[in-house]
């Protein structure tokens, strides 16, 4: 093994030398190993890119939570028809997994509307109103910068306040404090105890969830909202519009929701007008998928790998067969086998290691291109360039084993008489 690496240089040199008189034919030697790096590298991009989005959208909702949404209707005739069937989502159903589901750390009912009319105005997208408990920010793990959140007594007292969001904040006040003025939703005006620290929030809605922005959010007590604001037609309308709940640590969510389902299902009657979602259970659905994408594109990309790896042995062998006589006259004047073994293994790897070094390169332009024309998220990491350039390198020194060993077994005579 020592007798196989002395010498590197002059070997290399050789190698490069031998690429260089035949330029287009290195270069086409190398295509397959350029297309199959390149992919590998774009394949393991995109898997990052979705993994990392995954976790972003995860830890928005909250591993440990579990989150029921009351499904709208698409006219007034499904909302008629589904009212035969099911009174919709109600405090009935949020004080019935309270009371019955074990496990459950904290949970809030909450109410949404989209006000009319709202003052100080703003040329921005208005912002939300949402009514929930306390335990909302718990639950959502959110922090409070400026002020305080409101407590029990200002929900049981329908205290007219409100805590704002930071982007609600900013398009409603502007950048002075906050807390103390007044912002007006509709006919009722809230007095403003508290700013909300800039969230994570989601690009679009996912798996059932309305996603909407957590900073351009005017969030009040659950009572003050459902007795100072008017929800019409709230005859057909659901009582409340969702149910945020958060599981003790040790409790296994999956099953926590597969209880809360049982309970909802009995007084819903498959009328199918909510949704459960269970963030724990979406990041183990999306692994299992991101996996199984990813073992189907690495395959993909291995067999480029290994049509280039073959190419590289053609190449290889036609090049024993030019150089017949070089391979006599150099064993004549003294090489060893290992030294014929050696340069010949040397032109395999210069081509895998060149066309590794392209394929990286174009692997990553291949995942820019794909993250601006598709819209998805892709991230190059370190990782998945050394596993493209070390497979690419591997592929080279397997299939150039063998035209080195068929180079060293010629017989120097015979080989220094070819033509």
């Amino acid at each position: 093994m020592k007798g196989l690496f002395q010498g590197l240089l002059p070997e290399l040199y050789m190698g490069l030398s031998s690429l260089l008189v035949h330029k287009l034919r290195s270069l086409l030697t190398m295509l397959g190993m350029i297309f199959g790096v390149g992919a590998v590298v774009a394949m393991l991009s995109i898997t990052a890119g979705a993994q990392k989005e995954m976790l972003s959208y995860i830890d928005l909702l909250g591993v440990n939570n579990i989150i029921v949404e009351a499904k709208e209707a698409v006219d007034r005739n499904e909302l008629q028809a589904r009212r035969l069937v099911s009174p919709g989502l109600t405090f009935r159903d949020f004080r019935a997994i309270k009371e019955n589901v074990q496990g459950i750390e904290a949970i809030t009912p909450r109410k949404r509307f989209k006000p009319l009319k709202i003052l100080p105005k703003t040329s921005a997208e208005a912002p939300l109103l949402i009514g929930v408990e306390s335990s909302y920010l718990v639950i959502n793990s959110l922090k409070v910068i400026e002020g305080r959140f409101f407590n029990d007594k200002d929900n049981d007292t329908s205290a007219p306040v409100c805590v704002l969001g930071e982007a609600a904040k900013v398009n409603l006040l502007g950048y002075e404090p906050a807390v103390g003025k007044y912002v007006k939703v509709n006919d009722t005006w809230l007095q403003v105890i508290g700013v909300l620290a800039q969230q994570a929030t989601a690009d679009s809605d996912m798996e059932g969830v309305e996603v909407s922005n957590r900073n351009n959010l005017i969030i009040s007590p659950l009572n003050t909202v459902m007795r100072r604001f008017e929800d019409n037609n709230s005859y057909l309308k659901d009582e409340i519009d969702g149910i945020y709940m958060r599981v003790a640590p040790g409790t296994d969510s999956i099953e926590t929701a597969a209880i809360v389902r049982a309970i909802l299902d009995s007084t819903h009657k498959d009328a199918g007008d909510y949704n459960t979602i269970v963030p724990a259970g979406l990041l183990e659905q999306r692994q299992r998928t991101s996996f199984i994408f990813s073992v189907v594109m690495l395959c993909i990309a291995g067999i480029s790998l290994l049509v280039g790896g073959i190419g590289i042995m053609n190449i290889m062998l036609a090049t024993v067969l030019e150089r017949t006589k070089e391979i006599g006259i150099r064993r004549a004047i003294g090489a060893r086998q290992v030294d014929i073994i050696r340069q010949f293994l040397m032109e395999a790897l210069l081509i895998s290691m060149l066309g590794g070094m392209i394929g990286i390169a174009f692997g990553f332009t291949l995942s820019k291109v794909i993250a601006t024309a598709a819209g998805w998220s892709t991230v190059v990491t370190t990782s998945s360039i050394v596993v493209a350039f070390g497979v690419s390198v591997g592929i080279g020194l397997l299939f150039g084993i063998y035209p080195a060993m068929q180079a060293a077994k010629l017989d120097p005579i015979e080989a220094i008489r070819y033509e």
